[in-house]
């Protein structure tokens, strides 16, 4: 038994060993015969047409909202529209309890009817100081001619020194007395000034407490629908006149829509009135609208925020859109006559570049490279695949869309530029770097 074994042993080992050296030059001839080089996808330099756009996503809402606030406060007595009722200008839609105001006005009025019954008192007083003096210019004339005949009679010896004093005495009481009838009328003159300036006043103050009370009946400022309806009979408002005031209702000309969306920093000075938009409401799918751009914010959407000065905030635009008509008139929505609600969800493409049989190649084709020197600039590139090996050419791109960019500077319609895959392109290609086809772009090219 113990041959047995030995003699076993002796054949096996070297049986391992050949096993394994043919394992190894199996090894060794697989290597030797796979293919050299990074695998690699091409696309030919030619002509296309490219749009350029920015996207962006935004909810929809009527180009013209009015937000209807009472001006006066109090409780609605009534309320006579419901939301998505049609109304047109001047029509009733609610009233505020007026009680308080008719009050207001009616103490207003009697206050207007005693500051007028003051003036007709002051031009009577006026009337009566101008007889006064007229009497005392009478008397003064008299008693001047009185005077007169006295002096001469004093001159002549007639009458005593006693009655001389007595009727120059008698001239100068009148003389005093017009001087203040005089005043009085003056007086009484400004008198009726000062009525008359408390009768326009109270007359502005009647004219402003009839305006109140004319605003507690609510009426559409303009033709519309019912967009959005905020408060019920019974509740009391605040007005307007006394500090922000109670928003009641909207009314919006569901006729023209807009979509608003936020664009960034980055993108919106691509973008100018007039761009066409292509929208994509969540409501309807596989339908596309079309509008152009109508207005651009100048300020940023959060510029008003707490910490609008630090830069680590996303900083968008508003842009809005007003869409076609002409792109929903064939919609058939159940139960609505008009296809959009206000603050449905939306995405748009904004066209704001488009350019026809220009040079172009794959998006990923274009990467970024630096030279080995300190301080170079970044500059962008393509790889030509030059038989089998790659040429890296410095590239200056234009306008791009979603799959290719322009090439303005660095290549030549016809030449073969190495498409992918990216993470080859973006990092493992250099200058000089062997390439080869993938199999599958070998078999199209057999």
């Amino acid at each position: 038994m113990t041959k047995r074994k030995k003699s076993k042993r002796r054949w096996l080992l070297p049986l391992l060993l050949l096993l394994l050296l043919a394992a190894a030059a199996a090894m060794y001839f697989k290597q030797q015969s796979k293919p050299k080089g990074e695998e690699v996808t091409v696309e030919e330099v030619k002509a296309r047409s490219i749009s350029e756009t920015v996207s962006a996503s935004g909810r929809i809402f009527p180009e013209v909202e009015v937000k209807i606030s009472s001006d006066v406060s109090g409780e609605i007595v009534q309320l006579l529209v419901e939301e998505g009722d049609s109304v047109v200008t001047g029509q009733l839609l609610a009233k505020i309890d007026p009680e308080a105001y008719i009050s207001s006005v009616e103490r207003g009025k009697a206050s207007l009817d005693g500051q007028r019954a003051q003036v007709s008192i002051s031009k009577s007083q006026l009337q009566n100081n101008i007889a006064q003096k007229e009497q005392i210019v009478a008397n003064l004339e008299n008693a001047q001619q009185v005077h007169n005949r006295n002096a001469k009679l004093k001159e002549d010896g007639v009458i005593s020194q006693i009655e001389y004093d007595q009727s120059l005495s008698s001239l100068r009481a009148l003389q005093a007395n017009l001087k203040a009838a005089e005043a009085s009328i003056i007086s009484a003159e400004e008198n009726i000034k000062g009525t008359e300036f408390q009768v326009a006043s109270s007359e502005a103050s009647l004219k402003e407490l009839r305006t109140n009370l004319n605003r507690t009946t609510i009426k559409a400022p303009t033709s519309g629908i019912i967009s959005s309806l905020s408060v019920e009979q019974g509740e009391r408002v605040v007005g307007t006149i006394q500090m922000t005031g109670t928003e009641m209702m909207r009314i919006a000309n569901m006729n023209d829509m807009e979509v608003q969306v936020e664009v960034s920093e980055n993108d919106i000075l691509k973008v100018a009135p007039n761009d066409k938009v292509e929208i994509e409401v969540d409501a309807y799918i596989d339908k596309v609208f079309t509008g152009q751009v109508s207005e651009i914010a100048n300020s940023a959407a959060n510029s008003g925020s707490t910490g609008a000065l630090n830069t680590d905030q996303v900083t968008n635009f508003i842009v809005k859109a007003r869409i076609d008509s002409d792109s929903y008139q064939g919609l058939k929505i159940p139960n609505s006559k008009y296809p959009f609600r206000p603050g449905m969800s939306a995405s748009v493409e904004i066209f704001t570049d488009e350019m026809s049989d220009v040079l172009s190649v794959p998006i990923q084709a274009v990467t970024v490279r630096t030279e080995d020197e300190e301080g170079a600039e970044a500059q962008e590139v393509v790889f030509v695949m030059e038989a089998d090996t790659a040429r890296m050419i410095p590239v200056r791109t234009g306008i791009q869309d979603d799959d290719y960019i322009q090439i303005l500077d660095g290549l030549e319609s016809g030449q073969t530029i190495v498409s992918g895959p990216y993470s080859a392109v973006s990092k493992v290609i250099e200058e000089g770097a062997l390439l080869r086809l993938k199999e599958e772009e070998d078999k199209k090219k057999k």
